[in-house]
């Protein structure tokens, strides 16, 4: 693709980054036939190749975001099965990242948009704040029918039924190995999860404890910057992730940086391309070297797993683990060798529609996207579904009666740990 940026434009980073990335696009239109929203709404821009257009001309002109470039940018889900799609390499991510960011320091959004997006962004990130907002959601569904906003009903619709109590695991302390000594590892225990669901915590902290990891859990570790960040609130992600960065370095030496949110995952990985004209460029390329998702390092470990009993689990892969990180074959190969029988949804390329905030700023194509990954899981029968992140489980988890765990709960069932609540 052609582009006529100025010598002056591309004395900016992001944007001669941007410029690289659009040079990349040959326009061959393969994106689309993986485009989650596109299949649903069926608009040119509301696909990854209309929305390159739609930067290149707001980047190239220097000019605000105007309202019909902020819906179709808003409409994109960050599901990158773009990327794994386009035969020419076309890092989207990026590119979509400097547009909302770009948008989110020239647009100005309606007032009722502007809070909506100041409430998620100063809520989620904090799990006590998250609990106390939890509490106070569950008063409201009942009076969810009279509220007009789709979103307001969206967000008490996601409330969980049960509040986890907070786990002491999630506290700063290190865990040692009940088995020989293999490598020293920190565990990022996230966010939302933390109030969401503390059962993934513990039972990572058990089954990597079993394999012989010494389990440290940094002081002042907090959000990984991917909620904010995917709002293009730019300035914020970066100080979560500065201070993430800060608390890995100063644990000393790890082996890996374990991560079982996988939308994390591919947030911490990218910490080197976030900072590489700052300061701190090099802490941020360790940590982001150091990084794995949690089934990763599994992998590298010899389990000794039998399934405990005979079950038929539905693996549902994550975007940000099969797209965003490209990993594919190892949860189902972990699942497998733990003695239990998986099996694949159609179209298992395709988004549930959770995609962090998503669900909450876009409900009714998050809606639609939720329906169809559904109707797919429950078409294979199984008696569990597992997936390795927690927005995809709850999102899912909220459309179906069957029983919805990640998959270290049960991989940490298979070696000698306790049934996950889910199962009953």
């Amino acid at each position: 693709m052609q582009t006529t940026f100025t010598p002056e434009q591309l004395r900016d980073p992001a944007t001669a980054r941007s410029n690289e990335i659009l040079r990349a696009c040959v326009h061959c239109g393969f994106c689309t036939a993986t485009c989650p929203t596109y299949q649903v709404l069926g608009d040119e821009l509301d696909s990854p190749r209309g929305r390159i257009y739609l930067i290149k001309d707001m980047l190239e002109q220097g000019r605000p975001a105007d309202a019909r470039t902020v819906k179709h940018i808003d409409r994109c889900l960050s599901c990158l099965s773009c990327m794994t799609t386009c035969p020419s390499g076309v890092h989207y991510m990026h590119l979509v990242d400097h547009a909302r960011a770009h948008i989110e320091a020239t647009y100005r959004r309606p007032l009722a948009d502007r809070a909506l997006r100041w409430l998620l962004a100063n809520t989620l990130p904090y799990p006590m704040r998250l609990r106390v907002a939890l509490a106070l959601a569950k008063l409201g569904r009942p009076f969810a029918a009279l509220i007009p906003d789709a979103r307001v009903k969206a967000m008490l619709a996601m409330v969980p039924k049960r509040i986890p109590p907070v786990s002491r695991n999630d506290d700063a302390q290190t865990f040692a190995p009940t088995a020989p000594r293999k490598m020293r590892v920190a565990l990022m225990t996230g966010c939302a999860q933390k109030a969401l669901n503390t059962d993934i915590n513990d039972a990572t902290i058990r089954l990597l404890r079993r394999l012989g990891c010494e389990v440290v859990i940094p002081h002042s570790m907090g959000c990984c910057g991917a909620l904010t960040h995917h709002m293009g609130r730019e300035d914020e992600a970066h100080a979560f992730a500065r201070a993430n960065i800060r608390a890995f370095t100063a644990a000393g030496d790890l082996d890996a940086i374990v991560i079982n949110t996988s939308g994390c995952g591919t947030t911490v990985k990218d910490y080197g391309h976030m900072f590489r004209n700052d300061p701190i460029a090099a802490d941020a390329a360790k940590v982001a070297a150091l990084a794995l998702d949690v089934t990763e390092l599994l992998a590298r470990l010899d389990i000794p797993a039998t399934a405990p009993q005979p079950l038929r689990v539905a693996y549902h892969a994550a975007c940000s683990l099969q797209h965003g990180q490209q990993i594919k074959s190892t949860p189902k190969d972990l699942l497998k060798r733990a003695g239990f029988d998986v099996v694949e949804p159609e179209n298992s390329h395709l988004c549930c529609g959770s995609a962090g905030t998503y669900n909450l700023l876009q409900p009714e194509i998050s809606g639609e996207l939720k329906r169809r990954k559904v109707a797919t899981l429950e078409a294979r029968n199984p008696d569990v579904i597992a997936a390795g992140n927690l927005g995809c489980m709850m999102q899912i988890g909220s459309s179906t009666a069957i029983p919805v765990v990640h998959t270290v709960e049960l991989l940490d069932w298979a070696t000698g740990g306790p049934k996950p609540a889910a199962l009953g």
